[in-house]
């Protein structure tokens, strides 16, 4: 009978479940259903409806994907008819692709009330739901969570990191009627707990008593001084005194330099200040600890999660670098919907990865080639020079040779000058000798 009953109420909540939008962009018409915000002007960036440069399918695939970096990004869609979740699950879930390797940009959804201004989209638009990675650098790397209660934006208290990768990954975020809350990726469990506990919905449930002080005579001090503990007498010595060993130098003149004294050093009998042993404290009592009282502002609220007239969701981001594929968006009070989902999106990203995969192995081997190529270009570049090198040393080589005997041939030239002007010289200084003997000669006669 029981498992009657559970098979009853299994059937029941299939039946009853409601996926209240669904978005697959699967056609070209998806512009009709969803709205761009003009609200930045030419700071707005375009999204373009692509499967990306890698992917299971090349049709079902295809997602909405930022075309411009550095431009915000604003865009919407409405559902068909605004709905509460309350007593229901709510589950918000979509894929996220960063195959540009992002640097810094969102990958987050927003889920809005009915009356959203579409056109006018923007970052201080008022959201119910703030959900989905972002990532800047190496320090933000992280699921936001944020819940819009009374006004006021709640940031969650856990450190929820996403994934960085080039990938597509599907981010589900499971809103329970318990107050209590899920978040997936790849339809795995990464974080989960109470919303009262990881976010501040509500004020403290206890407080310090205002009116509560510590006792004067409340001693909490686990040690003092021993008070039977005395400073010795010789305890007290200078830390630093005259350098014994240290002259007076020979040329120091008392009435020009001034009276000498020896230069200062560390005292080796100095013991620094003195302070009395520590005894455990017999009046101990240990530390007081305020005591609490229920906080008069604090009221239970168990619809933490409820929300009313949901009406739209919105990618509203900023890229530095563009190339984000948003796709496999759902809204659903049914958790068996969204892992129904799941169960495809892995097909979707077996086939991703072995296109990928491939395509890697298609670079890495290029990659090779070209390096192949590369060095061989150098390797010839450096033999060409080489020869060329060999060619203009052989060269030299043979210019030296033939410079050799017209050097020989311009001594030989030199040596004939010189042995002609020697000849030449000769018979004129033997003439000028004649010459000089036949004056003599005349004079003596």
């Amino acid at each position: 009978m029981a498992l009657y009953f559970l098979v009853l109420a299994c059937l029941a909540s299939s039946v009853f479940a409601t996926d209240h939008f669904v978005e697959r962009f699967d056609d070209s018409k998806w512009e009709d259903r969803w709205i761009y915000s003009t609200y930045k002007g030419s700071q707005m960036g375009k999204f373009k409806w692509t499967a990306g440069k890698f992917y299971g399918d090349a049709e079902k695939d295809k997602g909405i994907q930022t075309s411009e970096d550095a431009k915000f990004y604003g865009v919407s869609a409405k559902f068909e008819k605004p709905f509460s979740n309350e007593g229901k699950d709510l589950v918000v879930q979509f894929s996220v692709k960063h195959e540009q390797n992002i640097d810094c940009g969102g990958g987050y959804a927003k889920i809005f009330g009915k009356d959203v201004d579409q056109k006018n989209l923007h970052g201080d638009s008022p959201y119910m739901i703030m959900f989905g990675p972002d990532i800047c650098g190496p320090g933000t790397k992280k699921v936001h969570v944020i819940f819009n209660y009374k006004g006021k934006n709640l940031l969650t208290k856990k450190d929820i990191r996403c994934k960085d990768d080039e990938m597509s990954h599907l981010y589900t975020l499971i809103v329970k009627p318990d107050n209590t809350y899920e978040v997936r990726i790849d339809n795995e469990k990464v974080e989960s707990g109470k919303l009262e506990e990881d976010w501040d919905f509500l004020p403290p449930k206890k407080i310090k008593d205002p009116e509560a002080k510590k006792p004067e005579d409340w001693d909490d001090k686990k040690q003092i001084d021993d008070p039977e503990d005395k400073k010795p007498e010789d305890w007290d010595k200078p830390q630093h005194i005259p350098d014994p060993d240290a002259k007076k130098p020979e040329d120091w003149d008392d009435e020009i330099d001034g009276e000498w004294e020896a230069p200062m050093i560390d005292n080796p009998d100095y013991k620094g200040e003195w302070k009395p042993k520590q005894i455990d404290n017999p009046n101990y009592k240990g530390e007081w600890v305020h005591p609490e009282i229920d906080n008069p502002d604090y009221t239970a609220d168990d619809k933490l999660y409820k929300h009313d007239d949901i009406g739209a969701i919105g990618f509203d981001l900023w890229q530095v670098k563009s190339g984000t594929i948003f796709d496999n968006v759902l809204i659903t009070d049914s958790v068996e919907s969204a892992e129904e989902m799941a169960k495809e999106f892995e097909k979707t990203k077996e086939g991703e990865k072995a296109m990928k995969d491939k395509q890697d192995e298609e670079e890495r081997k290029k990659q090779e080639e070209e390096d192949k190529k590369r060095k061989e270009e150098e390797d010839k570049k450096k033999a060409e020079e080489e020869d060329e090198d060999d060619e203009e040393e052989d060269a030299d080589k043979k210019d030296e040779k033939k410079e050799e005997p017209k050097e020989e041939k311009e001594e030989a030239k030199e040596e004939t000058k010189e042995d002609t002007a020697e000849e030449t010289k000769e018979p004129e200084e033997e003439k000028k000798e004649d010459e000089t003997t036949e004056e003599t000669k005349r004079d003596e006669l």
